[in-house]
């Protein structure tokens, strides 16, 4: 006996029904039991009756169509054997005494607006719910088909498109409302009324794309006026003005256009974000070209910080160095300026100092030679451009590498070009703390030895791997230069010098890099060095670690090719092997089988 239960409101609806099983025909009878039409959830239960019991533990109930259930209740093996069962499913809407419109159900009633195409619905008294509610069915009319159940949701069906109706001959069908007609064809005046019908169509439609093009033409106004004010905004007029002044190389600058940015970094998504500095925030893009590039977006729009974007664009176009981010253009256009740089794709050099990093590591000599090439290029600036350009906030973080690991300096947006003999005075001291020069910080005067000192600091960075300032540190050392200067005067400095260069470096060489750093990290200006005597020192102290480490190979060379020698008993051999190091004719594979 299967026996179907529900808890509704409260009340226990109950419904079964029971099946016999044949043991001798090993057959099983089905049975079926009607559902409550307001059951919304409901429970099975299976219990023996009688003095029998089952064999089998196995029971099946599922709802199903009461038609399909009708008709295949016998094929009981075959149900069994089924992964799913039809089921039927009715609407209907169950409302207090009161419908939506406040008046009262009747018997038969029609539901939509007062035109035709009302959907006709009837209500019945729901016997198994406990309160007082009806169930409403509702169905389109001839004519119309769509949803009963909403407010004019029956729609009129074009029954003269219907492959079933048919006018004769000399007839026409016509749609009507729930119905068609058929009508003979119309007179000559009822032509007429058609073209007429027609050109006045045509003229309303041509009304239409006349106004729509002066939309257009009116919106296209208002955007070009909005990108001039923009452009005025974000500093086009100094642009213009530096421009004729013939400071800025016009060739190497592309202005690019708004939408062309925006596709390229995907609308400034967050996830394109390679960094965030003082100026502003440094997205990655794709150009149409396939280029790779890095846009950089201000933060705030007032007029020192759009300065300082035309200042670098105009920095920036002067520069021409391996060792220099390459500008490639720039959109005024917009909310906020953008500038337009070439990717650089391995980070900056902060990340490799300061952030775990075990697949790759700085060797000493890839230190000395990013050291060699930031100096190089400060140089340039200081000495070899068209006028002296002060960088004004050297750090790890701006010194940029490539997919070769070849340093890159970035950031020119507090950088400032001054004539020959000049410095540069300031009312707000441009810098970041751990690299600013002190004498700068005191005066606020700011010359290409201010560049020197904080290159000085990049200089103690790479050496130590310490970052600028540290709250690890005790408070009079917190700052790396007075824990650098400490330690050269303790005769200390190996203890503080990174794992990495201790054991590839030589004592001769990292005690010269770290007599130039105390040099540049002077409190006074006129005794440190400038960048083009740093630069040559650090070029000298490179050729001397390749010397070493070229001798050292040779050294290893020799004693392999000494070992060989003496280990081998025959007399061919080591003289065969003995011409191919001294004389340098034999070909390598005159001695690898002697090796092996």
């Amino acid at each position: 006996m299967a026996t179907i239960t529900s808890n509704s409101n409260g009340y226990i609806i109950s419904s079964g029904c029971s099946s016999e099983c044949n043991i001798s025909t090993n057959r099983s009878d089905t049975c079926q039991a009607a559902l409550p039409s307001s059951l919304s959830a409901f429970s099975t239960s299976f219990q023996d009756y009688g003095n029998y019991s089952t064999r089998s533990s196995c029971h099946y109930a599922f709802l199903a169509d009461r038609d399909w259930f009708g008709n295949n209740s016998t094929n009981f093996s075959a149900i069994r054997e089924m992964d799913y069962v039809p089921v039927m499913l009715e609407w209907s809407l169950f409302h207090s005494t009161t419908d939506v419109y406040g008046t009262f159900f009747k018997p038969n009633f029609t539901i939509g607006s007062s035109g035709p195409g009302r959907a006709y619905c009837l209500s019945y008294n729901d016997s198994s719910s406990i309160n007082e509610s009806s169930r409403l069915e509702c169905s389109c009319p001839g004519g119309y088909k769509g949803n009963p159940y909403l407010l004019d949701g029956c729609l009129d069906i074009n029954e003269c498109e219907l492959p079933d109706r048919h006018c004769s001959e000399h007839f026409i069908c016509v749609n009507s409302a729930g119905g068609y007609g058929c009508y003979p064809p119309k007179s000559n005046s009822q032509v007429k009324v058609i073209f007429i019908g027609i050109g006045s169509s045509l003229g309303f439609l041509f009304l239409l794309i006349a106004s729509w093009w002066l939309y257009k033409v009116i919106k296209k106004r208002k955007a070009i006026k909005q990108k001039a004010k923009l452009f005025k905004q974000n500093g086009g007029l100094l642009l213009e003005q530096q421009l004729s002044s013939g400071e800025v190389n016009v060739e190497k600058i592309k202005l690019f256009n708004s939408k062309e940015l925006e596709t390229a970094t995907d609308h400034f998504n967050v996830d394109r974000i390679l960094g965030q500095g003082g100026q502003g925030t440094v997205y990655k893009g794709m150009l149409t070209d396939g280029r790779i590039v890095a846009v950089k977006k201000s933060k705030v729009v007032d007029g020192g910080e759009v300065a300082q974007f035309i200042n670098e664009i105009v920095i920036l176009s002067q520069i021409n160095h391996r060792n220099v981010v390459k500008l490639l253009g720039c959109c005024l256009e917009t909310e906020v300026p953008l500038l337009v740089y070439e990717f650089i794709p391995k980070g900056t050099i902060h990340q490799y100092l300061h952030q775990q990093n075990e697949e790759f590591l700085l060797k000493w000599q890839m230190r000395l030679r990013i050291a060699a090439e930031v100096a190089g290029a400060l140089s340039y600036l200081h000495s070899a451009a068209g006028f002296p350009i002060y960088h004004r906030d050297i750090k790890s973080t701006n010194i940029l590498l490539d997919e070769e690991y070849r340093a890159k300096v970035a950031d020119f947006g507090t950088s400032r070009s001054v004539s020959t003999d000049q410095t540069h005075l300031t009312t707000v001291v441009h810098g970041t703390f751990g690299y600013l020069d002190p004498e700068y910080f005191q005066s606020s005067q700011f010359t290409d030895k201010s560049d020197v000192y904080s290159f000085g600091v990049v200089l103690v960075e790479l050496l130590t791997g310490e970052k600028p300032v540290s709250l690890a540190r005790s408070p009079e050392v917190r700052g790396l230069v007075a824990y650098f200067n400490f330690s050269m005067e303790e005769n200390r400095l190996f203890d503080i010098v990174d794992a990495q260069v201790k054991e590839e470096g030589v004592t001769e060489d990292i005690l010269a890099v770290a007599t130039l750093a105390k040099r540049c990290l002077d409190l006074s200006g006129k005794r440190r060095p400038t960048m083009k005597e740093v630069a040559m020192e650090l070029e000298g102290i490179q050729k001397s670690v390749k010397a070493s480490n070229l001798q050292q190979n040779q050294e290893e060379v020799e004693y392999v090719r000494n070992e060989v020698i003496c280990d081998c008993p025959w007399d061919v051999a080591s003289e065969s092997t003995g011409s191919g190091f001294d004389g340098g004719t034999a070909s390598s594979k005159d001695s690898l089988p002697l090796l092996s």
